[in-house]
């Protein structure tokens, strides 16, 4: 990492030049964040949960033609990724009401939504990650009309898939966040998924209990951060059996 230039460091990733021209290298860092940064801990491990998990997610989406910018893992704690374009905009989606979705709306929390709501966030720490509307996606051109019904139809399939991926593992997909940036290629630009899927993005709750198994652990002082995030590893089958008895031994 010494001899590497490092490009851009985010709240819980840094990203170096890669070793061709089109990659980057991102490297998953132990910090856990959140308020926009406002809250801060460090959570030994969960870099490395969160690269094996997302390696395993992008190359699931990657098996039912979903383009991610993810080519490989390169170690514990990096991947190798494509160059993109990132267009500055966060798209979560919505499968049942929690978080700002309650507090802005008074929605009831954990009622489950008669159809996934998509909503659109300026990716501006400054001014604290504002929600937008498509009119101001399309007048302020972070994205062109076809970019952004692309985006919208990718962050669907990807809901599709990953809502019955993890209810096969018992688990509920309540709510996740993507990003997605243009890769150039031989003069064509396509939009492709970016950044990362893991518990810091995902809102995870256990199909039968509704305990949260994401970062909302970390954001409400839950407690047991790194137990939550093992967890999902373990029943993505990251984690071996083994290790995970060890977490769950060393909490009794």
């Amino acid at each position: 990492m010494k001899n590497r230039k490092k490009l851009y460091e985010g709240k819980a990733k840094i990203l170096y030049h890669g070793p061709e021209p089109d990659t980057l290298i991102q490297y998953f860092k132990d910090d856990a964040t959140a308020f926009n940064n406002k809250k801060r801990a460090q959570i030994p491990g969960k870099g490395v949960l969160n690269n094996f998990i997302s390696e395993l997610i992008m190359t699931r989406l990657k098996e039912v033609n979903i383009a991610t910018h993810f080519l490989k893992r390169l170690n514990m704690r990096e991947q190798l990724i494509k160059k993109l374009d990132i267009i500055p905009i966060e798209v979560v989606v919505r499968n049942i009401a929690t978080g700002s979705l309650v507090k802005r709306l008074g929605i009831k929390e954990g009622k489950v939504l008669p159809r996934p709501i998509i909503e659109f966030y300026l990716k501006n720490d400054k001014l604290d990650d504002p929600i937008i509307s498509e009119e101001h996606i399309i007048v302020f051109e972070w994205a062109s009309p076809s970019e952004l019904e692309e985006i919208i139809s990718l962050s669907s399939r990807v809901n599709d898939f990953l809502t019955g991926y993890f209810f096969s593992l018992n688990i509920r997909l309540v709510d996740f966040k993507l990003e997605f940036g243009r890769y150039w290629k031989n003069d064509e630009v396509r939009i492709i998924l970016a950044d990362e899927i893991s518990p810091d993005n995902c809102r995870l709750w256990d199909l039968k209990t509704n305990k949260k198994l994401d970062k909302d652990r970390f954001r409400q002082d839950l407690g047991e951060v790194d137990k939550a995030y093992k967890e999902v590893a373990y029943r993505l089958g990251v984690l071996s059996e083994s290790e995970f008895k060890k977490v769950i031994k060393n909490d009794i």
